[in-house]
């Protein structure tokens, strides 16, 4: 169970990146029922180190609270600027140890210079996956990705994306019921689809008279269980199929297909939480129709089978 959160704060760190973490992390709302964390901004020698926006920012400690901590995190930085090896070598402990390293935005070359990308699946902002790639060509960069996760390695995208991935996290270790509270508190999605491409391309203009689709999306949060078609979305928004199928990328950044196969498999998770329903009944409300097709979407998606995924979440949660 996550416990304990050490943030690695270096010169020049980003401040907004390094705010979602305190934000997520570091605010204490367990009077409202939230699982509480120790949380500690590090530097090298526990002095100031200046942010990216000038201010002078104070740490809680030096990076002894590194050295147990369930979760190192590492905000943006300036990248190419020299990592201290104090740094690098807590960096590379905290992995041997089994505690999760999170990376958000630039962050992500701090931990490939500790050596923690090597032949793992990971991502950067989009301006320097690139880069990333070529720093470390032994590293597995998926471009696309908002945030990864490898075993207990998570890096994300650029500064929101940071949200997206310690939710995610959150989901990990107290569950989805946890977890879309916290988003609901902080006025944020519990779960964005699509990659970061959406935020490269240009997007489709919308046109001043066209619907928005949110209506649709609604309707279809609230008949999961039911099997529907493009055809059949593309009545309900009033377009022809093909016209939909653009718009809903546009909006959304991923398919029909995705979109709604994401939304049954976080409605799955809350389901195997939450209740006692055995998978086939899970399958069922959830729209997957059977065991195997939920066993297959959900291994996919989350990279365990429902009932692990069951038993996981109830021994963390008795833990």
């Amino acid at each position: 169970m996550l416990r304990s959160v050490a943030v690695i704060a270096l010169d020049d760190v980003a401040a907004f990146e390094l705010g979602v973490l305190a934000e997520v992390f570091g605010t204490d709302r367990t009077a409202d029922g939230f699982p509480g964390y120790r949380f500690d901004v590090c530097t090298v020698d526990g002095r100031s180190v200046r942010s990216r926006s000038g201010f002078l920012l104070t740490p809680h400690a030096d990076l002894t609270p590194v050295e147990d901590a369930d979760l190192v995190a590492v905000p943006a930085h300036a990248d190419g600027a020299a990592v201290p090896k104090p740094v690098l070598a807590a960096l590379r402990r905290a992995a041997d140890r089994g505690a999760w390293v999170l990376s958000v935005c630039s962050g992500a070359f701090v931990v490939g210079e500790a050596g923690l990308l090597d032949g793992r699946d990971c991502t950067t902002h989009w301006r320097h996956v690139d880069e990333l790639q070529r720093r470390f060509p032994a590293a597995r960069v998926r471009c696309n990705s908002l945030y990864v996760q490898d075993g207990r390695l998570l890096t994300s995208a650029g500064t929101a994306a940071g949200i997206d991935a310690c939710l995610h996290l959150v989901r990990q270790e107290h569950g989805s019921a946890t977890a879309t509270r916290l988003a609901r508190r902080m006025v944020v999605p519990p779960h964005r689809d699509g990659g970061q491409s959406q935020y490269v391309e240009a997007p489709i203009p919308k046109a001043p008279e066209a619907p928005t689709l949110e209506p649709v999306l609604e309707w279809l949060m609230g008949h999961l269980d039911r099997t529907v078609t493009v055809d059949e979305l593309a009545g309900l928004a009033g377009m022809a199929p093909r016209t939909f199928a653009r718009r809903f990328r546009a909006e959304t950044g991923t398919t029909p297909h995705d979109w709604l196969t994401n939304q049954r498999v976080l409605l799955a998770r809350r389901l195997l939480e939450e209740t006692r329903l055995t998978v086939e009944s899970v399958a069922d409300q959830a729209g997957f129709g059977d065991a195997a097709a939920l066993r297959h979407h959900f291994t996919r998606r989350v990279g365990t089978t429902p009932h692990a995924y069951r038993t996981t979440f109830r021994e963390r949660a008795e833990a």
